[in-house]
């Protein structure tokens, strides 16, 4: 009887450990092919260099590419749900994917990190979490700098899609308040390879500024149309083009070019005094060890974000599920929401329940493209 007694002790001290190591699963949706691939993929590259644990869980990372497409976000996301029991999903970084994608993380009660400034509709985002800054934020650091530019006109280029029209949406409020009036209102899609008809009818208008509205590669082709027309006003680019992508697609075309950002793309320049500076020089440090100098973008700075948050929310998880179940993810999205003041490389993030934005209108720092590289704006 000892002996048994002793051997079923045994093999539940087994199961215990068992269970108290179970691996936690991220899985990745990102545009790594497709219009958006330069945004994805410094995502994937970020995530690579992670850690192999967290909290001493063994982190199991399924990469899956989303090909810039919304149906194929969506399976993406329904396998990882489904097949991998995703414990938490991080994407997409294209804002037409990682929308529809929310659909499915909700259903099944899984937390999504979007790498993209995605809107839905309020009290839709329960489970979904945005590393990128809010539209709202960054409108607001690019109107505060048209103003001291004395820009009293502007003409939007954006995207037909959900990312034109948030931008078009914060830029139109964000502008009324300053007394900037938009003149000139132009649309394209992502695919679209030609903007010369768009480009003739905002430049007739004759606007002090124009707001290209774009992401990654794709950002250079309007912005050397502008050019190429030869426009002489100001030039000004969102936070989706802030990667080496403009300079390498639009070339001189991208010469004193306006772009707003996070903070990590540029952790040298912020003063010792910004709150961001040790994580966004622990971000560049890092990423350009494992990739190359220069090789920092703003989306790369999402991905070394998502760990600084993953380390300071997954320890309260544990505390209350095991990994690779309901209440695991549960518990995750409740410590996303309560984990309070976050220092990350791009701001500081603060997520409540009502708010799964959390950066604050201190956030956007201006950059301006000078002999190929960016520099602050003071």
């Amino acid at each position: 009887m000892t002996f048994k007694k002793t051997t079923l002790a045994a093999m539940l001290a087994l199961m215990a450990m068992g269970l108290a190591h179970a691996d936690i699963t991220v899985g990745v949706v990102q545009p790594l092919t497709g219009p958006a691939s330069g945004l994805g993929i410094p995502v994937k590259n970020g995530i690579a260099i992670w850690p192999k644990t967290i909290a001493g869980e063994t982190l199991k990372v399924v990469v899956l590419d989303d090909a810039t497409d919304p149906t194929t976000g969506v399976k993406d996301a329904q396998r990882l749900v489904t097949e991998d029991k995703a414990d938490i999903i991080i994407g997409s970084s294209a804002t037409p994917v990682a929308i529809p994608m929310a659909d499915v993380t909700a259903e099944s009660g899984t937390p999504q990190l979007s790498t993209a400034p995605a809107g839905l509709p309020p009290g839709k985002d329960k489970w979904f979490f945005r590393l990128p800054q809010s539209n709202d934020v960054m409108a607001y650091a690019v109107v505060a700098h048209m103003k001291k530019q004395n820009v009293k006109t502007v003409g939007f280029l954006g995207y037909t899609d959900a990312y034109g029209e948030l931008w078009l949406k914060a830029l139109t409020a964000e502008a009324a308040k300053n007394g900037i009036k938009i003149v000139a209102t132009e649309r394209f899609a992502r695919a679209d390879t030609s903007v010369t008809g768009q480009v003739l009818k905002l430049t007739s208008a004759n606007p002090d500024a124009i707001l290209i509205v774009a992401s990654g590669s794709g950002a250079g082709m309007p912005q050397k149309a502008v050019m190429e027309r030869g426009y002489k006003g100001k030039v000004y680019q969102t936070h989706a083009a802030a990667t080496q992508d403009l300079m390498r697609t639009a070339g001189k075309d991208a010469e004193g070019t306006f772009v707003v950002s996070g903070p990590a793309t540029v952790a040298e320049q912020l003063p010792d005094s910004h709150p961001s500076k040790a994580a966004a020089v622990a971000f560049v440090q890092g990423y350009e060890k494992a990739y190359g100098p220069g090789s920092r973008n703003q989306f790369a700075g999402h991905a070394a974000d998502a760990l600084t948050v993953l380390e300071k929310a997954v320890p309260v998880a544990l505390k209350k599920a095991k990994p690779g179940t309901p209440e695991f993810r549960a518990a995750l999205r409740d410590a996303l929401e309560g984990m309070g003041r976050t220092v990350l490389a791009h701001g500081v993030l603060n997520w409540t329940a009502q708010d799964h934005w959390g950066y604050t209108t201190e956030t956007g720092v201006m950059l301006k493209v000078v002999n190929g590289a960016f520099k602050v704006e003071q």
